[in-house]
């Protein structure tokens, strides 16, 4: 049995780095603060002649129905969205539950592997793990750097089966106060959070090691 006590860990280790990973996406799809930002940096509201209060509603109305599986239906007080736009929406809400649920699960076994570490005394064996999981990030955005409006279609070719997300500004006209600038901001704050959790556990492995010696 051998073998399955392999596989068990192996998917321990992959659990801690889709926990980590889908953590990470929710703290950057909830960063409103980052959205508000924004709006006072870009004066989005002005260019759909909305206050800066007014636009926040809109914009919470949208995260409402993206992150509650009972928010079935999307209304905004101020924009109306073509079919296309809806389907598009329905397919990230789509996915920001199954992050959700990804996290919920992977809470479960990162307990396990964490508990089962610390009991062993082997937390050092996180060293080798984070430390090779450290040059991912930088290797995306290095990537991501280059031509910003490649890797953003690209994105959203490996995740939507469709071309809904190219929305028509005359039509949908949310896509006007959703900049380009600011997913990339979102793309960067990502890469930021990934990297810090990366290097916690690489401190913490590291610690670990010193309290053996």
């Amino acid at each position: 049995m051998a073998w399955l006590n392999r596989l068990k860990n192996g998917l321990q280790w992959l659990g801690l780095y889709m926990w980590l990973l889908s953590g990470t996406i929710i703290l950057t799809i909830n960063a409103s603060w980052l959205y508000y930002f924004n709006v006072q940096w870009q004066h989005l509201g002005r260019l759909v002649n909305l206050s800066t209060g007014r636009l926040m509603v809109n914009y919470y109305q949208l995260l409402a129905y993206l992150n509650f599986p009972w928010v079935s239906k999307l209304k905004m007080s101020d924009f109306t969205d073509s079919t296309s736009a809806l389907v598009h929406f329905a397919d990230v809400k789509n996915l920001f539950l199954l992050d959700y649920a990804v996290f919920l699960i992977t809470c479960v076994t990162t307990y396990y592997l964490w508990h089962r570490l610390k009991r062993d005394r082997q937390l050092w064996r996180f060293v080798l793990p984070m430390q090779t999981a450290l040059w991912v990030p930088p290797l995306i955005a290095a990537t991501m750097a280059v031509n910003f409006d490649q890797f953003f279609i690209f994105f959203h070719k490996v995740l939507f089966r469709n071309a809904d997300w190219l929305f028509d500004p005359l039509f949908d006209r949310i896509i006007i106060v959703l900049p380009d600038t600011f997913f990339l901001q979102c793309f960067v704050l990502a890469f930021v959070i990934l990297e810090w959790s990366f290097a916690y556990y690489l401190s913490v492995g590291k610690q670990a090691l010193k309290d053996l010696t």
